[in-house]
């Protein structure tokens, strides 16, 4: 299975949650993420990230996750394989033995729902804002474009005040620690198909 996802900028949460409620999408507690990215030694942020393999520690409530993607067609088009471990610290170590950088860290409270066999995300991320995230698991060979088209249509079809990147989370945090985020390429309502490949896939 791969995971297939579109990402938005929203200002306005309470919208966003009266809005989904309206849609009988009911948003879990909040929950905080601490994740810690990485990426093969000799890549940089600017390079093509097409079939490169990335790694994520993840910290939740002291539990702990280690998560590998792989980006297909475009940065929100994954390969995803993941499990719990029970020590980050030697985690860390053993993937930087791996032949891997530790590139950013991504700090976000997230709250979570669903809508049929899609997952939502309302995440506010620190340092960059909020973001309204859909992902779909699919098998190999669909689409992602399709896929990506029918979530972003979903979004535009709420009338919500959101503005979709075709960013990751691990590039937006390392472009404002640069000084130079990026403006999100599209709206909602006027633009489901800007899927371009980008540099990130936290």
């Amino acid at each position: 299975m791969r995971e297939v996802e579109v990402k938005f900028t929203v200002s306005n949460l309470a919208a966003v949650t009266t809005t989904l409620a309206a849609r009988n999408i009911v948003l879990a507690e909040p929950i905080f993420q601490d994740d810690q990215a990485f990426a093969p030694v000799g890549w940089s942020f600017g390079d093509s990230k097409l079939g490169v393999t990335f790694l994520r520690l993840r910290t939740v409530d002291s539990r702990h996750w280690f998560t590998l993607k792989q980006p297909g067609v475009n940065a929100q088009d994954c390969l995803e394989h993941e499990t719990e471990v029970s020590d980050r610290e030697q985690m860390h170590q053993a993937i930087v033995r791996m032949g891997y950088w530790a590139t950013v860290r991504v700090a976000k409270s997230q709250r979570t729902g669903r809508h049929g066999e899609v997952s939502l995300c309302l995440d506010e991320v620190e340092g960059l804002g909020s973001f309204l995230e859909l992902e779909r698991m699919v098998p190999y060979g669909t689409p992602a474009a399709v896929v990506q088209d029918e979530l972003a249509a979903f979004v535009a079809s709420l009338d919500l005040d959101a503005v979709r990147t075709a960013e990751t989370y691990d590039s937006l945090v390392r472009a404002a620690q640069e000084g130079a985020v990026r403006v999100p390429s599209s709206r909602a309502s006027t633009d489901t198909a800007n899927t371009a490949a980008t540099s990130s896939v936290v």
